[in-house]
């Protein structure tokens, strides 16, 4: 007999679903304090926690018997994966629960934002008969605008469709072809922004997508246009926001999420155009039942039938081989991470080649963590090791695993070439020794770079005094470089300069190294 234990509370819903297994022993113990829960887990062999239980390393570690720890939700600040990872736990979270619930607390607050409901209504309660007032738009025939089309972001175009409205998204993992069959328009970002009367955002909130509307995107915008954010609070520059509503070019904005929550004295809600609700957009009942059910099933399956699905770990891999193959594991994963933010256009096509060491070891995991590096930069939602081939496929995007018998210059080496509407982009990783990951070549220079950290990466003229600029610039502003490699392929020519940063460039100084002379692109990438 199995036994699971439920350490905080679970819908009846997903507490039913367990009950009826024969093969599991369920108990509910909730607010347990650390101490407890961890003399309590040692006899149990799944752990399901909400919110409210912290599964740390050293409660991770006194379930001698735990095999599996689930999340009836999506995030999992709460636990501590790594450690799981390490003990040979899995561990699931429930990402598809709340799609309903916040795909349509978004046409809600699209249609109340169009016809001024919250406004109207307050009026109405002071005794007040405003019916001019509070005239207010269509949303038929109207374009909305959609930023990360993973499941909240498709469940919403389906609805704003039922409306009448035309969609356009941007979706870098979205392939133009997977756009039409959804009746979507793909288009880039920019191109988003400008066509747009409605915005709305549904990534998830990570270094890349931090203010990816800002006081730049703002001005790309048509005057009048209406901004919706029911994904994260971060996502949507405020104080860019504030100042284009006071300009007139958004005419009103409805925010589920903020920067700082509770968002306690925010000059955003002082403002009549615009719409606030306290991050309700998951809080239905019928998203707890589903996220109760969802997680309930995923736990009996893996149990029970040895399926596992939403595992945001890689538990295929027994606790002997993972020492071996956790290396390659990182650098697939590091490798993806980089190549999504140096690429062009849209991914058509992935080519994974691995040779010498590499290529010894079951290659299924290693392409599953650089598929994860690569989506999870952007996707809303939750990318593993599980689900990564399916978004990729979901996207349009082929990808070819290829072993080679032996590498002309590296011992191991897993390369990945991605082609692009636009581009070709190669990357390649090696192992120096049994643990150091390096990046060794990027498109037709040889480096060799530490994938850790913030990176530089400048395409530049092989000029004397380059390196020179670009090291006063970066002094100037007390950011130490740790380490640099060049790579040229002739004396003069084009050549590649990735310098290792203690911290983040800003966009204003990127801007000013760009302006060097002899510097013909730079980028900032985190890893």
């Amino acid at each position: 007999m199995l036994k699971v234990l439920v350490s905080d509370p679970l819908h009846g819903e997903g507490l039913k679903i367990l009950e009826a297994e024969k093969g599991l022993k369920v108990v509910m113990k909730t607010k347990m304090p650390p101490s407890e829960l961890k003399k309590e887990i040692a006899d149990y062999d799944a752990l399901i926690v909400r919110s409210g239980t912290k599964a740390t390393a050293e409660i991770i570690r006194a379930g001698k018997k735990l095999r599996l720890i689930g999340r009836a939700g999506v995030g999992l600040d709460n636990v501590d994966v790594q450690t799981a990872t390490q003990q040979g736990v899995i561990v699931m979270n429930a990402p598809g629960g709340n799609t309903i619930s916040t795909a349509e607390h978004t046409i809600s607050l699209l249609l109340a934002l169009s016809r001024n409901i919250s406004q109207a209504q307050l009026s109405l309660k002071h005794n007040l008969w405003e019916r001019k007032k509070y005239t207010g738009v269509e949303v038929f025939g109207k374009i909305l605008g959609i930023v990360g089309l993973g499941r909240i972001g498709t469940a919403v175009a389906e609805r704003a469709k039922g409306l009448g409205m035309k969609i356009v998204a941007y979706d870098p993992f979205l392939s133009s072809e997977k756009a039409l069959e959804l009746g979507i328009e793909s288009k880039d970002l920019k191109d988003v922004l400008r066509e747009s009367d409605y915005i709305t955002v549904h990534t998830p909130l990570t270094a890349e997508t931090k203010y990816i509307i800002g006081k730049k995107e703002f001005k790309i915008m048509k005057n009048g246009v209406k901004v919706i954010n029911c994904a994260r609070g971060g996502i949507v520059d405020e104080k860019a926001l504030l100042e284009a509503i006071k300009q007139g070019k958004v005419k009103g904005a409805a925010l589920d999420v903020f920067e700082k929550e509770p968002p306690i004295d925010n000059p955003l809600l002082r403002l009549d155009c615009v719409l606030g609700t306290p991050h309700l957009g998951a809080s239905t009942e019928e998203a707890q039942v589903e996220v109760a059910k969802e997680m309930a099933n995923q736990v009996v399956d893996a149990l029970l039938h040895q399926d596992v699905r939403n595992a945001v770990n890689f538990p295929s891999i027994n606790k002997e081989l993972l020492p071996f193959l956790e290396p390659y594991l990182k650098l697939s994963q590091k490798m993806g991470c980089l190549q999504m933010q140096i690429i062009k256009g849209k991914i058509q096509q992935i080519e994974l080649k691995y040779s010498g060491e590499a290529g010894k070891y079951d290659l299924n995991p290693i392409s599953l963590s650089f598929i994860k590096g690569l989506l999870s930069s952007i996707l809303e939602e939750p990318v593993n090791y599980v689900n990564a081939p399916l978004i990729a496929k979901q996207r349009g995007i082929k990808i070819i695993e290829t072993r080679l018998s032996e590498s002309e210059d590296f011992t191991n080496l897993i390369s990945a070439e991605i082609v692009t509407n636009k581009e070709k982009n190669l990357v390649a990783g090696s192992l120096l020794g049994k643990k150091d990951i390096r990046i060794v070549k990027i498109d037709d220079y040889y480096v060799d770079v530490v994938p850790e950290g913030y990176i530089l990466v400048i395409s530049n003229e092989d000029k004397p005094g380059m390196m020179g600029a670009i090291g006063t610039i970066l002094g100037k502003n007390k950011i130490n470089i740790a380490s640099m490699t060049l790579g040229r392929k002739k004396q003069g020519g084009l050549a590649l300069t990735l310098l290792n940063i203690d911290s983040p460039i800003s966009a204003e100084l990127l801007s000013g190294i760009k302006n060097l002379e002899n510097i013909v692109d730079a980028k900032v990438v985190r890893l």
